[in-house]
């Protein structure tokens, strides 16, 4: 119940609060390119059911990728301010919506597309016994993950089998050991992410090295030979 009042009250005042951004920001996706200003996708969500996820649109539109389509890697149809709305996070702020419906909490798992859950449904079964959430453990070990992948040959198969099941470890970690005094120091060091990111594009864009996962223990892209010396950390 608190964590619920939490996240509504937060949500509401963020949203009323960043209402000139959200207007600026819903402006120049409209006028970027031809297509919608959201971008909707089906998630899994507490429970295992569906709900409509919703992100300022980043791409230019193109028919199922509204479905599960897996665009991860592919960079091709980002427009300029999909691009700068990606590098700085701003792109997820409609889910403050989704948490005011409650379809989301500020902090939980983030949701995936069914495509990914039908992967492992055990595993998943556990994190969708909560809320899933803008941010969490996860986002901030793999925030430069879309740039990441797009440097690998095979982004899905690079996702499937590196990237997600370490993601699943921190959201079964995260859903074991979660507190409120938790979730405020996740809030925290994702609001130092995202300014860092902010000051990032406006100094300049840093380098694919730079974008790898942050957790050091990133192997290289499927179908990539290593170069690292000695056994990969696990």
């Amino acid at each position: 119940m608190v964590k619920r009042t939490f996240d509504l009250v937060v949500a509401i005042l963020a949203l009323v609060l960043l209402m000139p951004v959200l207007f600026l920001i819903a402006v120049a996706v409209r006028l970027s390119s031809h297509g919608p200003v959201l971008f909707k996708q089906i998630r899994v969500g507490r429970g295992g059911r569906d709900f409509i996820l919703l992100k300022f649109r980043t791409m230019s539109v193109r028919a199922g990728s509204e479905a599960g389509a897996f665009d991860a890697g592919d960079t091709s149809r980002v427009t300029r301010v999909g691009a700068f709305l990606r590098a700085t996070k701003l792109d997820e702020l409609p889910q403050l919506w989704n948490v005011v419906r409650g379809d989301m909490s500020l902090v939980g798992p983030r949701p995936e597309v069914r495509m990914w859950v039908f992967v492992d449904k055990n595993r998943w079964s556990m994190v969708h016994s909560v809320r899933p959430g803008i941010t969490d453990p996860a986002s901030l070990v793999y925030r430069h993950e879309e740039r990441y992948l797009a440097s690998c040959p095979d982004p899905e198969t690079t996702y499937r089998e590196q990237i997600l099941p370490r993601k699943l470890d921190m959201y079964e970690a995260y859903v074991r050991t979660r507190t409120f005094a938790g979730d405020v120091s996740i809030l925290w060091r994702t609001g130092l992410a995202v300014v860092g990111g902010l000051l990032r594009e406006v100094v300049g864009r840093p380098s694919i090295e730079a974008d790898r996962p942050d957790d050091r223990q990133d192997s290289p892209c499927c179908g990539q030979v290593s170069t690292r010396q000695g056994p990969i950390p696990r």
